[in-house]
Formats: C-alpha cells, sequence, structure tokens
C-alpha cells in the first residue's frame, strides 16, 4: 500500500475501497440486518432512526438531514412514515417552544438498537482475530480518513 518513498500509494488503496464498497453493497448489509433485527423500513428510515439513536438526544429536523447529508423535506417525508409507526415522536425544544424535537419512541430505540447489535456483531468479528492495538489503530485510522476525504470534499463543493 506504499510507493517507494513510504508515502500511501492512491492506486493500491483504491481498489481495495471499491472492493469494500463493493461488499457493502452487493451483500445487501442493511437489508439483512435489518431482516435479522425484525424490521421492515426503507434504508432511508433506517438512517433516520440510526441518527436519533447515534446522537443519543432529540434532533431538530434540519439537524438529522444535516447529519445524513440530505435536505429536511427528504427526512420529514421519512419521519411522517416513522411517526404513523410509532418509531419517532415530536417533542417541544426546551429552548424554543415554537420549535419541535424527533425523539426517538421506546420501540424506535429498541428497533435502532437491535439493527445496530446486529451490524456490529458483524464488525467485531470481522475484526475479532486482530490484536487489540490493531483495532485501535484501525478505529483511529478510519475515523481520521473519513473526517480529512469529507473536508477535502466539502472544499470541493
Amino acid at each position: 500500500m506504499s510507493d517507494i518513498d513510504g508515502r500511501l500509494d492512491p492506486m493500491t488503496v483504491l481498489p481495495r475501497l471499491m472492493q469494500l464498497s463493493t461488499v457493502l453493497n452487493r451483500s445487501h448489509i442493511a437489508e439483512r440486518a435489518m431482516e435479522q433485527a425484525g424490521l421492515t423500513l426503507d434504508r432511508p428510515a433506517l438512517t433516520v432512526i440510526i441518527t436519533l439513536q447515534m446522537a443519543g438526544k432529540p434532533l431538530r429536523v434540519g439537524e438529522i438531514a444535516t447529519r445524513m447529508q440530505v435536505v429536511g423535506p427528504h427526512v420529514t417525508r421519512h419521519l411522517n412514515a416513522l411517526e404513523k409507526r410509532g418509531l419517532v415522536r415530536r417533542v417541544a425544544d426546551p429552548d424554543d417552544q415554537r420549535a419541535r424535537l424527533i425523539e426517538l419512541t421506546p420501540d424506535g430505540a429498541a428497533a435502532a438498537g437491535r439493527y445496530l447489535q446486529t451490524v456490529l456483531s458483524w464488525f467485531t468479528e470481522a475484526v475479532a482475530d486482530w490484536s487489540i492495538e490493531d483495532q485501535r489503530t484501525f478505529g483511529t485510522l478510519l475515523n481520521r480518513f473519513v473526517d480529512d476525504l469529507t473536508a477535502r470534499v466539502s472544499e470541493v463543493d
């Protein structure tokens, strides 16, 4: 993965990133995890409840959209369906009584938890034979890579 001077060789990394993307998409990992977790949601709706679960607190629609990297109306459409299913609810914003926050209901939190437990168990099993140091290094570098790539792409936009 390095060239002659020890730097990262993008031409060796790119095929691996493409392979990872293919594995994640073709394996239908999200759909398989939803099935195993007993969920019947579309992927965007799943992303909404996972976003709320990961936030650990109620969020405004705009914040959910920002975290999902989509526009607000896209989120609103899915929130309406999730609310009808009893997975989310709208609550008053304690800082602005005119505004509403979206929070998971107990059923929504349980659904998100089941999904995350399923996916995380697969990821944990994939690195189970790695040393603790390798697992930590991978996590650190993956976080850094995603943050830096996201920043670079944002600069281009």
